[in-house]
């Protein structure tokens, strides 16, 4: 029975010992979490791409977890199944800083790549500080996230078709037309 309880102990340490905080990435949760995402005059959908940057406090900010999308459901301008992200170098229980980034699918395959760019469609949220999850205690809410909008982009400003500028070029004509009589 002693070496029972003992195997148990040391598995136990062991176990806590290789534990990371713990986040649930989800931008919208009961009363505690509410940041909507905005782009080009609605909410965000399935053709943007959210994604967690994290640290310990004092540390840079990096990536964290996977780009996940935005629902095109009625949960529109919200992210909720991006699932429980690990924070490397924070213990369970302590404390992080997060903020959420945003860019458009169409401008690459991360934030980095989008921004770069610098046409737009890309954006980010305030810094937060919460205390983690991991360990024995559930992935902490991102309590206190706040919503943003992207800056306009791609495809906000789509390009115009070629019956729309044969109208116009038309349309320029006739008034050109009139006034030359």
């Amino acid at each position: 029975m002693k070496r029972i309880a003992l195997t148990l102990a040391a598995l136990i340490v062991a176990t806590s010992a290789q534990a990371q905080g713990v986040v649930n990435f989800s931008t919208r949760s009961g009363v505690s979490v509410n940041a909507p995402v905005t782009y080009c005059g609605g909410l965000a959908d399935g053709s943007i791409l959210g994604q967690l940057y994290a640290s310990a406090p004092n540390e840079p900010l990096a990536p964290v977890g996977v780009p996940t999308p935005f629902r095109s459901d009625a949960g529109k301008g919200f992210i909720t199944a991006g699932g429980n992200v690990v924070i490397p170098g924070v213990l369970p229980g302590g404390t992080a800083q997060i903020k959420m980034v945003a860019w458009a699918s169409a401008l690459g395959a991360t934030y980095a790549a989008a921004v770069s760019k610098g046409v737009g469609g890309a954006g980010e949220s305030g810094v937060i500080t919460i205390l983690t999850g991991g360990g024995i205690l559930p992935p902490a809410p991102l309590a206190g996230l706040q919503g943003f909008d992207l800056a306009a982009g791609p495809p906000c400003f789509p390009e115009p078709s070629s019956l729309a500028l044969g109208l116009v070029g038309g349309g320029l004509l006739l008034i050109r037309r009139k006034r030359g009589s």
